[in-house]
């Protein structure tokens, strides 16, 4: 049996959805929410084009063993923000559970069907896990997620997850909720003149449509439009953006309601931060962190760091 606890119920993200697209605005979590837009995410992940999941999960086959050594001995709570469908984390529990140690697997995503996968997968090789559908932006619901630890956790942010919000503002977050014995493991893309050419492609604007393409607007009605800026707050972070431009009147249809979008509207969807090396690394010390193991990509496009609470 799958257990998932529900910070965030089906009708209150359908009641959000409507909601940001009457303000022109696509959150991160309505593109991991429609079946449609899980299908088109795993269909990203599962064929290499997408670079960043190969990465990710390059790095941590890789240096699970790693990973799991510089923990502290003992049952860990290995806690996964934004887990997706847990195939990377599966390989954190496993390095573990090689090491003669105790793992609860604690997975945290708004889509359901993710969750239940990601759940599954860990049960499925004998771990215990137990979901928690929440949204990670909000604070009340990342201070919940914080409740009931009876271990040191391994809090885990992966497949350059961090740069779906704020990154500065999400680390400090993070650091708050991390206590003596707990450590962070997040990862980030590095920015260069490659970076725009692994989102505009053909599978990643095919992922980009799906929520838009679920209630009933499709390429006909606009263009799918993406842009890189650089955040003026600090030197070396850098923000793709992408949105949709309507060049004729389109009618979404949400759970029996209709959000009209005039010809010339844009709708703001989600983004997603870059970084140079030591802006990420910058961002851990800022937010308290003490970096302990780090490791990049085999094409040096991802840095991956383990931290823990300074001091």
């Amino acid at each position: 049996m799958i257990s998932i606890k529900a910070l965030l119920t089906e009708k209150e993200l359908a009641d959000q959805f409507v909601a940001s697209l009457k303000k022109g605005m696509l959150e991160e979590k309505f593109f991991y929410w429609f079946p449609l837009s899980v299908r088109a995410w795993l269909d990203l992940c599962s064929d290499g084009a997408y670079r960043n999941f190969v990465r990710s999960r390059s790095l941590i086959a890789t240096s699970a063993g790693q990973i799991a050594a510089l923990l502290p001995p003992g049952q860990i709570e290995v806690v996964s923000i934004g887990s997706g469908q847990g195939d990377k984390d599966l390989l954190i529990l496993q390095a573990l559970a090689s090491q003669s140690r105790k793992a609860l697997y604690r997975p945290v995503d708004s889509s359901q069907a993710l969750l239940e996968m990601a759940c599954g997968l860990a049960q499925e090789a004998g771990f215990s896990a137990e979901g928690m559908k929440a949204d990670f932006a909000r604070s009340d619901h990342l201070t919940l997620v914080d409740t009931n630890r009876s271990a040191p956790r391994l809090v885990m942010m992966l497949g350059n997850t961090l740069g779906s919000v704020d990154p500065v503002q999400m680390a400090a977050t993070l650091g708050k909720h991390l206590m003596p014995g707990d450590h962070l493991l997040v990862d980030g893309e590095l920015y260069g003149p490659e970076t725009m050419a692994g989102y505009d492609n053909p599978l990643n604007r095919r992922f980009a449509w799906s929520p838009l393409n679920s209630v009933g607007i499709g390429e006909h009605h606009g263009e799918l439009i993406f842009e890189e800026h650089q955040d003026n707050r600090f030197s070396g972070l850098y923000k793709v953006a992408k949105h949709f431009e309507a060049k004729q009147r389109a009618t979404a249809v949400a759970g029996g309601e209709h959000v009209e979008i005039s010809p010339g509207q844009r709708v703001e969807m989600n983004h997603s931060y870059k970084y140079s090396a030591e802006t990420f690394l910058w961002i851990h010390n800022s937010a308290g962190l003490e970096p302990v193991w780090q490791a990049q990509s085999g094409d040096s496009k991802f840095l991956m760091v383990l931290s823990k609470p300074a001091g």
